[in-house]
């Protein structure tokens, strides 16, 4: 089927357009959040969730959203997602990552072996509002300004140094080039430059520290720490219910011939990689499997890790082989446009990633029970790097804001109409200031949610597994 024609308006026809988005939505209008009348409840929103999930591992990822109120705001994308839909937006759209809060961006290893900064998850990206992203962003840095006890005055300079960020950063990419915008991308060097001068020696030193762990964290350091020696054989080492091995799940199935199963999905999933890298994944045979459980709102989603092995036991590949369901955005923007929901992560991070997995795949496979889910995969560690928030005094928070904001900004101007949105942002403090109490109000928000949640499991409404919580 012929693809739709493109329309190629010139840079001032796209700069009015933004301005005319502005007139009708103005920047003010982001600012502060009241909630609906009709607001359905947290407690609701994971009870609905919780249908679709492994029903033993609710209790744990009920448990580790009620560690703190920035753990519930990172498990709790389909609240937000319901209560920005009811908020104002310019109309103009890109490929958002749906659950842009702060901890998921970091560092990983590019095809080229650089460390890179970028956004990490997308398990929710759909195409919508940019201004949701953006929503969620800078409140993930109001509420982990609260939770590291900084004042009012210094929270507000990190939120509205953040929202400024993305708006200065959108304006720069709105006058690139559409091949150097491409080709942009904020490596483990740019990252230095950003935090050398202005923050303190011991920062500087985890930051350095935290590079270094990084680039050992590779398929050999999965292989040392995730699997042992069972009569002469490597396996995954099995620690319920966090990893369970595949032959201890296939209760009443004969496990080789579950494998087999899963060997033939592998065939599946290898043709939606291009030639080449299909060609490398066939040089691996598979070894071993195991369910995984992994983050927090992700818990009781279907994950697996994959343990290959190339030439020998030291040439190991660890692939992680993750459910992908309905983006909580899809309720708000439409069905997407893929039927497989794994192809649909998988495509909305190829659009706003710069340098993206290269075993970054997807198929639908049939679990032990034989319903029909859609997985995504990738590898399980290749150079993975996550921000130590719990120890950033406000400085160095206010820097990473920075970079998480223009690191945004880049992956919409890759997939919107980047003059457009830097027109309708304009250069002054209007949006920024608009965007910073939209954060607070709705930081109070969450704070609420997550109270509520943490009595709904005193009262036995919601189960939550007491080993995680003590944990």
């Amino acid at each position: 089927m012929a693809s739709e024609a493109v329309d190629h308006l010139t840079p001032e026809a796209r700069a009015a357009r933004g301005r005319a988005a502005r007139a009708a939505v103005p920047r003010a209008s982001h600012a502060g959040w009241e909630a609906p009348s009709a607001r359905k409840s947290p407690v609701e929103v994971l009870k609905d969730q919780a249908k679709s999930r492994v029903a033993e591992l609710i209790p744990i990822r009920h448990a580790r959203m009620t560690a703190s109120a920035f753990a519930f705001y990172r498990g709790a994308a389909a609240v937000m997602a319901a209560d920005l839909a009811t908020t104002l937006s310019s109309g103009l759209t890109v490929q958002c990552c749906g659950d842009a809060h702060l901890a998921n961006f970091g560092g990983f290893a590019a095809p080229d072996r650089t460390l890179v900064f970028d956004i990490n998850d997308f398990d929710e990206t759909a195409p919508g509002p940019w201004e949701w992203d953006v929503k969620r962003l800078v409140t993930s840095f109001e509420i982990a300004a609260r939770a590291r006890e900084f004042d009012k005055k210094v929270r507000r300079q990190i939120v509205e140094g953040t929202a400024r960020a993305y708006r200065d950063a959108m304006h720069e990419y709105a006058g690139m080039g559409n091949l150097d915008l491409w080709y942009t991308r904020l490596d483990e060097s740019d990252v230095y430059g950003r935090w050398n001068d202005r923050v303190s020696p011991a920062a500087l030193k985890r930051f350095q520290k935290n590079v270094a762990k990084a680039r050992a964290k590779d398929s050999l350091k999965a292989f040392t720490k995730l699997t042992e020696d069972v009569d002469g054989s490597r396996r995954i080492i099995s620690d319920p219910p966090l990893i369970v091995r595949l032959e201890d799940l296939a209760s009443g199935v004969e496990a080789d011939k579950v494998f087999e199963v899963l060997r033939m999905w592998f065939r599946g999933y290898r043709q939606s990689l291009q030639p080449d890298r299909r060609i490398l994944l066939e040089s691996f045979e598979l070894v071993d499997v195991a369910r995984k459980v992994v983050g927090v709102g992700s818990v009781g989603t279907r994950c697996w890790i994959a343990f290959l092995r190339g030439r020998d036991d030291g040439d190991p590949l660890f692939l992680q082989i993750k459910e992908a369901e309905a983006s909580v955005l899809e309720p708000y923007v439409g069905k997407s446009a893929y039927q497989n929901h794994g192809r649909r992560v998988v495509e909305g991070q190829r659009i706003t990633q710069t340098s993206s997995d290269i075993f970054l795949g997807w198929d639908r496979a049939a679990g032990l029970t034989g319903e029909d889910r859609d997985f995504y995969v990738r590898q399980l560690w290749d150079g993975k790097m996550s921000a130590q928030i719990e120890l950033m005094e406000p400085e160095a928070l206010g820097i990473y804001g920075e970079i998480c904001a223009s690191t945004l900004a880049r992956a919409h101007a890759r997939s919107g109409d980047r003059v457009a949105i830097s027109s309708y942002l304009g250069t002054g403090s209007a949006f920024d200031r608009a965007i910073a109490s939209f954060a607070v109000a709705y930081a109070d928000q969450n704070q609420r949610d997550y109270e509520a949640v943490v009595a709904a499991i005193k009262s036995g409404e919601l189960e939550a597994d007491a080993s995680e919580m003590a944990g």
